[in-house]
């Protein structure tokens, strides 16, 4: 495939890029020294691009994705109503994948919690996430993404984002907590408890590289689906 990485010049981006070109990919740069300065810039046919930059760079991205016709997996994260509205939109027109955590690890995360969810019942439900020092939204965008999925499995549930006041937690909050040390690459814990036991469940990030490896899986699938809005969900009953 020909893949456009927009944000090549990022942690993630490098990676991505090494990857891709490791699997014989051809990979066309925005954001390098060696390739674009801009997505704009790029004018060579692609297959799909892969935006691993900043939520920022929305509209950019899609704009471009939608004038050139091209499906687009979007990893970044902390995109505001706007931003999502117009990724929701494009989605009419195009091939858009959108997902804070491309790891295959953490969808079945997603996919356990809810059925926990609606197993359990009644519970206490904690979220711990943890991250790298120079993280910049909070919580992760993935601790979002796990809670919505456990909130579609009891409607009633609200968030409780980093506990500060004292007092009995609410029956039907899901606490949320962010944790930011070091060079930690992402963990994500939930803990459900009904007073009689408890169930918890755990990922852990080892290496940067797993997240462009589910990128690179995910564009595989997306490049033969009709325009549409999907996710690691969509993905995983693809596979």
């Amino acid at each position: 495939m020909n893949l456009i990485i927009n944000g090549a010049g990022g942690k993630m981006g490098k990676i991505l890029t090494d990857m891709a070109v490791q699997n014989g990919e051809n990979v066309i740069g925005a954001d390098i020294a060696e390739g674009y300065s801009r997505l704009e810039d790029i004018s060579a046919d692609a297959d799909c691009v892969i935006d691993f930059s900043n939520h920022k760079a929305a509209e950019s991205v899609i704009n471009y994705c939608v004038k050139k016709n091209l499906p687009v997996l979007i990893a970044s994260t902390g995109h505001d109503e706007n931003e999502l509205k117009l990724i929701h939109d494009a989605s009419t027109k195009i091939p858009v994948f959108l997902s804070s955590n491309m790891s295959l690890g953490v969808a079945l995360l997603a996919d356990l919690a809810e059925r926990v969810t609606k197993v359990f019942g009644q519970c206490d439900i904690e979220l711990i996430e943890a991250h790298h020092n120079q993280k910049l939204d909070v919580p992760s965008g993935t601790a979002l993404t796990l809670a919505k999925r456990i909130q579609e499995a009891d409607k009633n549930l609200t968030f409780n984002i980093g506990r500060h006041e004292n007092g009995k937690r609410s029956q039907n909050e899901i606490g949320i907590h962010s944790l930011r040390y070091g060079s930690e690459v992402g963990t994500h814990e939930i803990i459900f408890s009904n007073g009689l036991e408890t169930i918890t469940l755990r990922h852990d990030a080892k290496n940067r590289a797993l997240f462009a490896k589910g990128a690179l899986s995910a564009v595989k699938w997306l490049v033969k689906q009709k325009p549409g809005f999907y996710d690691m969900r969509d993905f995983l009953k693809g596979e």
